[in-house]
């Protein structure tokens, strides 16, 4: 069944969703979903058809969402602040919804999609350099369902807050879990840390990226469990929910390849349901790439895109995330991106594009970013541009930075040296560059 049709079986009186302007029952929310979705079958939208859907409030978008899978389209989330040609240069959508869709009048929308169908798109984190849209079929999307479900004891009487950006998969598919089980969704927006405690005080589930925890913990209301994603969880992080009275179910996982592993119980990382996993020997390391096998696996990029996802013939992939020797039975002892990619509050953020956009600044030679620790976001994105003269204002950088890059991707620390050290081939060595700054290199100049 379409995604939608999940939400609509719970069509009555209860409260469904809850956002900045207001609350809507599942019946309202079932007939802003059809009449939105008439809408869109009147734009051209229908099944094969690719809906981009960028909408501030985050209701008006969910509801984008689901009436763009009932119609058969298949909806790709992006950023509300994006204009008509940044979308252009990301994806080419048959539809673009950039404001809340009307209501009209009709017939509900009866829509029978097969399970191979894409039933989903969201770009994953640091697509600005080179575009990469996820997509994945509707039975990757849905069947998952109920294993978070039962794994984080979420029902129907649940109000469950997802405090984040919906165009990140992680709270997009927090939200939509809530509606298809029936929950009560909590969708602030961007709202503040510091807002939490007004959101909590009837929320029994909430998602949280880990250095949004402590925030949740300060004050937990009503709240009973927090699935946690995006990155590692410490045990400090679980001694202090426990001392809060709440339990954790942390999560591994990447927008290509959902659900990896979970740990349910503080008995560390575990497969998810459905999915084995391997740990392949990488030559000259102690550590092993993570691959993973499951009905959960996204079909890839759109438009055969480049990035991190790789797959083998016998339905493996992997983003390259690297951990210690794995065997079946044994717990998945993650250490982060094996090709450099960075991991900032939740969000991944490949160096590649950030330099794409900012070696383009004049006086730039060239550039590399690397992430440099932080603790509470895990990494912040740190610039080290090469000049060999005096190097481009910080003010100059971080407008370009502005201009051409989401929140996540943009440096929060900036630094130049006169010449970069290079690999045989001439490239950035990029890992000689992290070791240099954290030994505090005297070449290596902050800029303020």
């Amino acid at each position: 069944m379409p995604v939608a049709d999940h939400v609509l079986r719970h069509a009555g009186d209860r409260p469904a969703i809850r956002g900045p302007h207001g609350e809507l029952s599942y019946g309202e929310l079932a007939e802003k979903i059809n009449g939105a979705a008439r809408h869109l079958l009147g734009q051209g939208a229908g099944p094969g058809s690719l809906v981009g859907i960028g909408v501030a409030d985050p209701v008006a978008l969910l509801v984008a969402v689901l009436a763009a899978d009932l119609a058969g389209a298949t909806p790709l989330v992006g950023d509300h602040a994006w204009d008509r040609r940044r979308w252009a240069r990301m994806a080419a959508v048959d539809v673009l919804v950039d404001a809340p869709l009307p209501y009209v009048r009709g017939p509900a929308v009866d829509h029978e999609p097969a399970p191979g169908d894409r039933a989903w798109a969201c770009f994953s984190s640091g697509s600005t350099g080179r575009p990469r849209a996820v997509v994945r079929t509707r039975a990757s999307w849905t069947a998952s369902f109920p294993h978070l479900g039962d794994l984080a004891g979420i029902t129907p009487g649940d109000v469950v807050l997802v405090p984040g950006p919906l165009a990140s998969s992680l709270y997009a598919f927090a939200a939509l879990h809530a509606l298809a089980t029936g929950a009560t969704a909590v969708v602030p927006g961007r709202s503040p840390a510091a807002s939490f405690a007004e959101h909590l005080e009837d929320a029994t589930v909430v998602h949280v990226v880990p250095h949004l925890l402590p925030a949740v913990l300060a004050r937990p209301g009503a709240l009973r469990t927090a699935v946690v994603g995006g990155a590692a969880l410490g045990p400090q992080a679980r001694a202090a929910a426990a001392r809060a009275g709440v339990r954790v179910v942390s999560y591994y996982g990447a927008t290509e390849l959902s659900f990896v592993a979970v740990d349910a119980d503080g008995g560390e990382l575990r497969p998810f349901p459905g999915v084995e996993i391997e740990v392949r020997p990488v030559a000259g390391s102690m550590l092993g790439e993570v691959w993973a096998r499951s009905p959960w696996l996204a079909e890839g990029y759109l438009g055969g895109a480049a990035g991190p996802l790789r797959r083998d013939g016998d339905g493996w992939m992997t983003v390259g995330d690297v951990a210690h020797p794995y065997e079946a039975g044994q717990v998945l002892r993650l250490r982060g991106r094996g090709d450099g990619a960075i991991q900032t509050g939740g969000a991944t953020v490949v160096p590649e594009d950030v330099e794409e956009v900012l070696r383009k600044v004049p006086g730039v030679g060239d550039i590399v970013v690397i992430g440099s620790p932080h603790p509470s976001l895990g990494s912040v994105v740190t610039a080290i541009l090469e000049a060999d003269g005096a190097p481009p204002p910080r003010a100059l950088l971080e407008a370009v930075a502005r201009s051409g890059l989401d929140v996540a991707q943009r440096p929060r620390r900036w630094y130049a040296v006169p010449s970069l050290p290079r690999t045989r081939a001439g490239k950035p060595a990029r890992a000689l560059v992290a070791a240099r700054l954290a030994g505090g290199d005297p070449d290596i100049r902050r800029l303020t």
